[in-house]
Parts: structure tokens; C-alpha cells; sequence
């Protein structure tokens, strides 16, 4: 059997995955490393070792997890550098408290929950885990709130 056979064969594999890992972006993304992984497995294969599909399922699996842990470390990078950009944008390198006028008038114009997360996030430092148990809402949730919420403030303050 060629890989293109292969492929058309196990493709809802890869779509199952996709669901049972509960990815809800990117899907492509995720579909193409289920892909190479699948590729892999079927290059790779020693067929005196077993069945192919249970080999095949735990390399497309592996490779999806293996993306979302790259996708997590990202993630976590960019936060780090939207938190250090909004104390930046405070002018308060040295204390986070201190606020400039620009974004005390901005932060003024955000609802109370977006002003309890720049709290949570920026000035006690809390994961997005902590802010999603103390909301009652999920991180997925949470980071939404918080990519919302800067593109608030950003639109302000560069209007200002």
C-alpha cells in the first residue's frame, strides 16, 4: 500500500484526535503534524512487530501533544511579552503601581471584570489558570478576555 492510500485511509484518525484532544484552533496546523507523524509512522514500520493502526494512532497522537506543548511554551512567551509591554506602556518600570495619566484614563474606560484581570495578570501576577478558577471560567476563556482587553487598551492609547 503507497502513503497516499494510507493517508486516505487514516485521515479520520487524525480528525478524531484533533476532537478527543479538544484542540478548538488551528486545526490545519494540527492535521498537517498529524500528517507527518502518520508519514513517519508508515515509513518507519517494522510489520513483523504487530498491527499498524495502534502504531499509527500513537504517533499521530504523540505529534499532536508534542504541538500543543510548542504551542504552550509560545504562548507563554508572548504573555510574558504583553505583560512586560503593558508596564512599559505604564511607565512604571520600577513599580507597576505607578500609572501614567494615558493609561489611567484608558483603564477607566475598561468594564470592572477587565479591570479585576489587568489586576490579576499584570500587578498580582497570576497565572491564567489562578484567573480562570477564581472567575469560574476556562483558561481558554480567560485568554480570550485578556487578548480582547489589550486590544481595547491599544486601540485607546495609541488614539490618545
Amino acid at each position: 500500500m503507497n502513503f497516499e492510500d494510507t493517508l486516505k485511509q487514516y485521515e479520520p484518525m487524525i480528525s478524531a484526535s484533533i476532537r478527543k484532544l479538544n484542540i478548538y484552533r488551528d486545526h490545519e496546523s494540527f492535521r498537517q503534524a498529524g500528517r507527518v507523524a502518520l508519514w513517519q509512522a508508515w515509513s518507519r514500520f517494522d510489520e513483523t512487530k504487530g498491527n499498524f493502526t495502534p502504531f499509527a494512532y500513537r504517533s499521530i497522537r504523540g505529534a499532536m501533544l508534542d504541538e500543543l506543548k510548542r504551542e504552550g511554551r509560545f504562548e507563554e512567551h508572548v504573555t510574558q511579552t504583553e505583560d512586560d509591554l503593558l508596564i512599559v506602556i505604564c511607565g512604571a518600570s520600577t513599580l507597576a503601581h505607578e500609572w501614567s495619566d494615558n493609561l489611567s484614563d484608558a483603564l477607566v474606560t475598561l468594564s470592572s471584570t477587565e479591570q479585576q484581570l489587568v489586576q490579576w495578570l499584570f500587578l498580582e501576577r497570576w497565572t491564567l489558570g489562578e484567573c480562570a478558577e477564581r472567575s469560574g471560567i476556562t483558561v481558554a476563556g480567560i485568554k480570550k478576555r485578556r487578548q480582547r482587553m489589550l486590544v481595547k487598551l491599544k486601540e485607546i492609547l495609541t488614539k490618545q
